[in-house]
């Protein structure tokens, strides 16, 4: 399915056939790009970046790459091929027809799930507006910038769900899309972890590891929707999702590789040492990922929730790959272990499965993520280093659900209040780790060239070789 880029908004929706639409969206698109031109990477309008543009939802070659003005990139809806035989496979429906349409008793959980995804794409392009003027290669910053262009097409295809079929109620809630603030006191985002400041690329390449794998995991669950234009959107976006997690994963590989080979050639493991050469030591690369882990974390929200029973009883929201697995799809009866702290112990308590959703989901998506981390512990290996990252226990730092609050080691004690404070700062980042990582943030942007802290990458974007020109500064 090829997409149409002769109209003004590029779709392959037939948004022509639907006037009224197509005027509605019209209307909201100078929003968009005024929204862009305030919070969008600050000072990179004029830039040419060589972008990779989506040109069809075809899986093999679905993407065309080209030096692109941001401002002038062509957002749109893009929905994958929709299948007229679908049926909804899992809770009360299954069996059913997937719906074209919201029924109407649904319609305020869609409308709420539609619009908490969408409040995180525009939340994360302002998390990180700032972060192209410390870029650490010109290879980065264009990296940087193809998600951000894409955050705002994932944007696109919220608003596209909200303005077709929430009438009146979705074009106010897409308005409202545009009008809050990552960060703002009296208009924040919906989610915390969305008003987290990505002050530094360390903070970056682990958000795009770990939040954008929420990501992932969130979107794999919409996929499965009964509602199926819902299904269809969040399929193609998890297409360009993929390049947002290979930014983090790399990221944070090219660091450590870097630090490693320091660490040989000065022969040394002191944090001192190594911070005084202009690299991120190994302990600090921990507790920075120990950080973004446990806020991750939190995004699947409450361990035990009736909300996340309604979704999936009614078909909105599916588990991850739903479809592989071997059970009823309806969960009635069965159960689920979460846990608690009680008595200064974390104890598993036997739930409704229906109820633990979101645990379920929180948990395939832990072992996804420790996948990545023992990727990055190769790279430690070979460099002959013995030290190993890890992913803290899912109790550790929590601040949502049962074990909010509790005071939890990363190796899963649970703590004293006084252990608590005499230890945070080995396991949680301080202000002077964020200080001195923020010292090494010089921008280094000539082709070719890699600050001093970080490894260049194994290849460049589109085989294309490491000194290309990513980003024409025009």
């Amino acid at each position: 399915m090829s997409i149409n880029y002769s109209e003004k908004i590029p779709n392959n929706v037939n948004l022509s056939d639907d006037r009224t639409l197509q005027r509605a969206l019209e209307q909201w698109q100078p929003n968009f790009l005024s929204w862009w031109g305030d919070m969008g990477p600050e000072g990179s309008h004029g830039f040419d970046v060589y972008l990779r543009t989506a040109v069809s939802v075809d899986p093999q070659g679905w993407a065309q790459f080209g030096h692109v003005k941001m401002p002038d990139y062509r957002w749109g809806i893009f929905l994958n091929p929709g299948d007229a035989d679908r049926k909804i496979h899992f809770g009360e429906h299954l069996g059913e027809k997937a719906w074209q349409d919201v029924p109407g008793e649904y319609r305020a959980n869609l409308r709420r799930i539609i619009v908490t995804q969408g409040d995180t794409e525009p939340a994360s392009v302002e998390q990180q507006r700032h972060l192209g003027l410390t870029a650490p290669s010109m290879y980065d910053l264009r990296n940087l910038f193809q998600i951000n262009v894409e955050e705002g097409r994932h944007l696109w295809a919220m608003v596209y769900l909200l303005h077709k079929y929430f009438g009146r109620d979705g074009r106010e809630e897409a308005e409202s899309l545009l009008e809050r603030r990552s960060g703002q006191e009296d208009n924040p985002r919906i989610l915390e972890a969305f008003n987290e400041k990505t002050p530094d690329w360390l903070s970056f390449f682990m958000f795009t590891y770990f939040t954008d794998r929420d990501g992932k995991f969130q979107l794999c669950a919409l996929a499965e929707s009964a509602f199926d234009p819902l299904a269809r959107t969040t399929k193609f976006m998890l297409t360009e999702e993929a390049h947002h997690m290979f930014v983090g994963e790399s990221g944070v590989s090219r660091v450590i590789a870097r630090t490693c080979q320091v660490m040989n050639e000065l022969k040394t493991d002191d944090p001192k040492k190594l911070r005084a050469a202009g690299v991120i030591d190994l302990p600090t690369i921990q507790r920075y990922l120990n950080f973004h882990f446990s806020v991750t974390v939190d995004l699947f929200g409450a361990d035990e929730s009736s909300n996340a029973a309604t979704f999936y009883t009614t078909g909105l929201k599916g588990r991850y790959e739903e479809g592989k697995r071997v059970d009823d799809h309806i969960l009635k009866g069965q159960t689920y272990k979460v846990l608690n702290a009680v008595n200064g112990q974390l104890v598993e308590k036997e739930v409704p499965m229906l109820n633990a959703l979101n645990e379920v989901l929180r948990d395939d998506y832990i072992k996804d993520s420790v996948s990545g981390v023992e990727r990055w512990n190769k790279v430690i290996d070979k460099a002959g280093i013995p030290f190993r990252l890890s992913t803290p226990h899912k109790a550790f730092h929590r601040n949502i659900g049962a074990l909010s609050g509790a005071k939890v080691s990363p190796d899963g004690r649970v703590v004293s209040e006084s252990e608590w404070q005499a230890k945070k700062n080995d396991w949680l980042p301080t202000a002077e780790d964020r200080a001195f990582v923020a010292s090494l943030m010089g921008r280094v942007v000539e082709p070719g060239n890699f600050a001093n802290w970080i490894a260049p990458p194994v290849m460049g974007i589109n085989r294309q070789p490491l000194d290309f020109e990513y980003v024409r500064f025009n």
